[in-house]
């Protein structure tokens, strides 16, 4: 049975131009378990993002680096930024680098996706970081850091088997999210390699695949 579910922002419940879909809105508002935003993004985008949207308060930001248990609690910082800024500095001998958010990422950094992924990865190897894609961002991430290590956190704080978590997600940092949860659904926009380790790739684009994923989790009507 399916106690919880937790669901990625960018490209999952909004469209391309990251706009919310209002329909898959609705129906995580119906959903009558815990429903857990986990993102790339900022601790304060994110639980500003749950208020606006009606979810829980528990949130997992920077891509798993940063999870908060309530609106007014602390940040839990998961991951080792300082790596990911030696990472940084290394690939500004190669690139120029966009920074995103810079003030207020507590685990990773974020920049534009100005150059080219795999060669920035073989540049920082073995640096003890890993370079995602969200496919609006890329993130130097701790390589301790995940989506899934920090949903499997967040369960074992709040008493929820991580196995009786669904996972709902379209990109390559949803990746351990999805293999880790009970159930892995990947809507139908999402990155060829997320659709190959889900459990379920639902028909339906971003939110409209949010909605369908509900249905199929027997979550709502």
């Amino acid at each position: 049975m399916i106690r919880a579910i937790a669901v990625d922002i960018d490209g999952t419940i909004t469209y391309k131009n990251r706009s919310l879909n209002c329909r898959a809105v609705e129906a995580l508002r119906k959903v009558k378990v815990p429903v857990i935003l986990s993102t790339g993004n900022i601790s304060c985008f994110a639980r500003t993002a749950a208020k606006l949207i009606g979810v829980s308060d528990m949130v997992i930001c920077e891509n798993g680096g940063v999870v908060r248990f309530s609106y007014d609690g602390e940040d839990v910082v998961l991951g080792d930024k300082e790596k990911c800024l030696k990472a940084a500095e290394k690939l500004s001998h190669y690139f120029k680098l966009e920074f995103l958010d810079e003030e207020y990422r507590k685990s990773e950094v974020c920049v534009r996706r100005t150059f080219p992924a795999e060669k920035a990865r073989k540049i920082i190897e073995g640096l003890g970081v890993k370079l995602l894609d969200s496919g609006y961002a890329y993130h130097i991430v701790d390589c301790k850091v995940s989506k899934g290590n920090a949903l499997k956190y967040m369960a074992e704080k709040i008493g929820i088997d991580v196995k009786d978590f669904a996972a709902i997600g379209d990109s390559e940092n949803d990746i351990e999210m999805l293999k880790i949860a009970g159930i892995g659904i990947a809507v139908a926009n999402a990155d060829l390699k997320l659709k190959k380790v889900a459990d379920i790739v639902v028909p339906g684009k971003d939110g409209d695949g949010v909605v369908q994923s509900l249905k199929i989790l027997g979550l709502i009507q």
